[in-house]
């Protein structure tokens, strides 16, 4: 009964998510507002993914930005030199990019605490030196223009197009991932994150769900980075670089970790505030710093525990 409360629970607010999305194109006055709004949607698409294998299974990772950057790579590189189309080259990016996961998965994953962000920091450095180096594929320090995407024979060129793509992705991944907490496979990923020695003693293989919820992760990250270089027609190496992966984690711990939409919520807040901080040109890291270390001494548990303190209240 309680799953099925919290699935109603969530259902509304899948459908609030949906009535937002759909009013703030109104609210966008020029391409460079839709750009912000897009990758805001594509950086709540990671979030999501990240938020999964942190918030719910507790297993930490400091290279998502180096695996978005990468699947992006390679769905750049598939179209632009071999010639396939964009959607077929996304598709085998990603089946790359699940291979690559579940092959670091096991070794990776076995490790706890630091040792395992140490272990997926290496990760990070490693794709984002064989990005820099190798610039006959990848075109080195200064990146590489990506082929226009197309779909069905139609080319998104217009920003709205891109908006529509990006917000029904997100709106599909939260129907996916909130199907996914409230099912037996969630419920096994909670026991997890408190405690692997609980479900191995009861006969759950912990190094299979363990992998299992790391190459999900991984794949959806590879999505946003993969749509994300077509959208943006360019990639470079500071997509997969330390602080871009630093960045998501920044996003899930602000917006509340494993708490679905409060990934989304610290994606959006994260991407948008560096935009408003633009007439403090002088003093906008320090003010950015200081507004998220605010948020972590009064807000431990994210952003989003304000909506548990306003229910309470009412």
């Amino acid at each position: 009964m309680r799953a099925l409360a919290r699935r109603w629970n969530l259902r509304p607010a899948l459908g609030v998510t949906a009535l937002i999305l759909a009013l703030v194109p109104w609210m966008l006055s020029n391409d460079f507002y839709y750009e912000i709004a897009i990758l805001a949607l594509f950086n709540a698409m990671i979030a999501v993914g990240l938020n999964l294998l942190m918030g719910y299974a507790g297993q930490i990772s400091l290279a998502h930005g180096a695996f978005a950057g990468l699947g992006g790579y390679i769905a750049a590189i598939l179209t632009g030199r071999y010639g396939l189309a964009p959607l077929f080259s996304i598709a085998v990016s990603l089946g790359i990019m699940a291979l690559l996961a579940y092959g670091l998965a096991r070794p990776i994953l076995r490790l706890r605490g630091h040792y395992l962000a140490m272990a997926t920091l290496g990760v990070g450095i490693i794709v984002s030196i064989i990005l820099n180096n190798e610039e006959e594929l990848t075109g080195g320090t200064d990146g590489m223009s990506v082929e226009s995407f197309s779909l069905f024979g139609h080319t998104f060129t217009e920003s709205w197009e891109w908006y529509l793509l990006a917000a029904l992705h997100l709106l599909v991944l939260l129907w996916l991932a909130q199907n996914l907490i409230e099912s037996p496979l969630g419920r096994i990923l909670r026991s997890l994150h408190d405690s692997e020695r609980a479900p191995a003693s009861v006969g759950v293989n912990v190094a299979r769900y363990k992998s299992l919820v790391f190459v999900i992760s991984v794949v959806v990250a590879a999505l946003a980075g993969s749509l994300y270089a077509f959208f943006s027609g360019f990639i470079s190496p500071q997509e997969a670089g330390f602080n871009r992966s630093i960045e998501l984690v920044v996003m899930v711990v602000l917006g509340g970790m494993g708490r679905l939409y409060g990934a989304v919520i610290g994606a959006v807040i994260l991407t948008l505030l560096p935009q408003l901080l633009t007439s403090f040109e002088d003093y906008q890291t320090l003010i950015y710093g200081a507004i998220i270390i605010g948020v972590m001494i009064f807000m431990p548990k994210g952003i989003v525990s304000l909506f548990d303190r306003w229910r309470r209240r009412g």
